[in-house]
């Protein structure tokens, strides 16, 4: 009797609050209690024994947020903390954008040398599993989904050159695939703008996403072009749902370019006919007008072959160096640019700074100052970019199918990645500014919806199938808000800046965020595909 009696205690009932439940049904009132990693029970819970009980009163209790593009697989064995995600109700995170943390080379960590010399991270694994035990090892706070990069794997087969695999090959990349996803990856991915990604061929990519496909996994992709040329990156991405069957999510969906602003409803509808054909076809988005990458992202394809000390040597040498600068100035804004983050100091001053006002101090036309920041820091400089059109992005975040992103690795207001000095405010308010701003303050869609886009929907993508959701059994990975305050803070000009109205997060049942304070608790784990 007495076991019994000591089985029902939980640990911890969230008392009171508004349940949204992450359906997307309007919230209820109800406790909410977690017992070990779970929760245990949904309901009337006021008579019930706890260890910890928190009312709640009016603030709404949903299940954790699921950032469909965290880029925190490296970030989270630096900084295991993972604030800037925990702090805006961010529980697990789906990474690895065409590069991935496996399968891994010398020759890939020779690429990112200056990065990892900077943050002093040794690489020592060669697979996904190795991976995973390292991540174990460094404690993250956050639960970690991996994909295996296409680009990764033609790294390793290929190395960086523009060049087709032949079909032994081809047959190569396509076991490494396979071992990925045996060993938990949930799919296989695209950065189809970023080398060596870029060098291949769409036949090449069915081939990947056929594998991906076998173990149920999905094709995500950064498509190969969001500007001019949207329509075709789209038909190539419906080409590879079609042919591998396989379920594709277009990552941080948009239309890039001023030229392009008004599109968006174009892009929608081919989205829809494709859906409506029987594509399994979704996309994601960050809350933002501004893109955020690599600034050698603006040079030419043809000078990243041969991986990064390769295209520096172009940037020096005279010949190239012309046809370089010719072709980026064709389609360059340098005041839509603005410097984020970088490795070397000469360069990192300039953060915060837009191109051209770079460009001016350097005394120099804006694409020679691009290429010689770029050349200087070794392709580590970290840019924004301020191409999308704010009416877009609203239709795109409307979309029943599209889901959230932030497209940037965790990090906090102190520590190793406060010292870059700047970056993206999506890495620290985008799941706040779906409530805040576009829910309660835009009225785009209910704070159900929002919740609903950033739990349920992207758990369902994933076959994530114990997360997403406050339901008896599932996983206790939830978020405690205040709709009537949530609010993002960090700008463009102060990035590094934590959302207001989120006091309490729980991951695998341990707070983490208590009463708006950080704890000691770094509950997060790989989570395995087909595991």
């Amino acid at each position: 009797m007495i076991a019994l009696l000591c089985a029902a205690v939980f640990d911890l009932v969230l008392s009171g609050g508004r349940v949204i439940d992450g359906t997307g049904a309007p919230w209820f009132r109800a406790d909410v209690g977690i017992r070990g990693d779970a929760i245990a029970a949904v309901g009337d819970l006021s008579r019930e024994k706890a260890r910890r009980r928190i009312d709640l009163h009016d603030l709404a209790v949903a299940p954790g947020f699921i950032d469909m593009l965290g880029q925190s697989e490296l970030n989270a064995l630096i900084d295991p903390r993972e604030e800037s995600k925990v702090r805006q109700g961010i529980t697990t995170e789906l990474t690895g954008e065409g590069i991935s943390p496996a399968p891994m080379n010398a020759a890939w960590i020779h690429e990112q040398e200056p990065w990892l010399d900077k943050y002093k991270l040794k690489i020592d694994w060669k697979d996904l599993g190795g991976y995973f035990r390292r991540l174990r090892k460094a404690r993250p706070s956050i639960n970690e989904a991996v994909l295996v990069g296409a680009a990764q794997v033609r790294g390793v087969v290929l190395g960086f050159r523009d060049a087709q695999p032949d079909a032994k090959q081809l047959a190569q990349m396509e076991e490494l695939v396979d071992a990925a996803m045996l060993q938990g990856a949930f799919g296989v991915s695209t950065g189809l703008i970023y080398q060596p990604g870029s060098f291949a061929k769409t036949p090449e990519l069915i081939a990947l996403a056929k594998v991906a496909a076998k173990h149920h996994g999905i094709y995500a992709s950064h498509i190969r072009s969001e500007a001019k040329k949207i329509g075709e990156a789209l038909d190539e991405a419906f080409s590879i749902a079609r042919e591998a069957k396989v379920p594709v999510e277009i990552w941080h969906l948009k239309v890039s370019g001023r030229a392009n602003w008004g599109r968006m409803k174009e892009v929608i509808g081919r989205i829809e006919a494709a859906r409506a054909s029987g594509l399994d076809v979704t996309a994601d988005m960050y809350p933002y007008i501004a893109s955020a990458n690599g600034l050698d992202a603006s040079i030419p394809d043809w000078a990243h072959e041969g991986g990064v000390d390769a295209m520096v040597s172009r940037i020096r040498d005279p010949e190239q160096r012309a046809r370089m600068l010719k072709e980026i100035a064709q389609d360059l804004h340098p005041e839509d640019i603005q410097i984020l983050a970088a490795v070397n100091p000469e360069v990192k001053k300039f953060s915060g700074q837009r191109l051209d006002a770079v460009a001016r101090e350097l005394g120099k036309p804006a694409p020679e100052a691009l290429v010689d920041l770029v050349a200087q820091d070794k392709a580590n400089v970290g840019v924004a970019r301020f191409g999308m059109n704010e009416d877009d992005v609203k239709l795109g975040l409307a979309q029943p199918w599209v889901s959230m992103d932030t497209d940037y690795g965790g990090m906090a207001i102190d520590g190793p990645f406060a010292a870059e000095g700047s970056a993206h405010p999506r890495a620290f308010g985008s799941a706040a500014r779906m409530l805040g701003h576009y829910a309660r303050d835009e009225h785009l869609f209910t704070v159900e919806e929002a919740v609903r886009k950033m739990a349920s929907l992207p758990a369902r993508r994933l076959g994530i199938e114990d997360r997403g959701l406050i339901r008896t059994g599932m996983k206790a990975d939830l978020v405690v808000f205040d709709p009537a305050t949530v609010r993002d803070t960090a700008t463009f000009e102060k990035p590094f800046a934590y959302p207001e109205g989120i006091p309490y997060v729980v991951v695998n049942g341990k707070l983490v965020l208590d009463g708006g304070k950080r704890t000691r608790e770094r509950p997060g784990r790989p989570l395995l595909h087909g595991h």
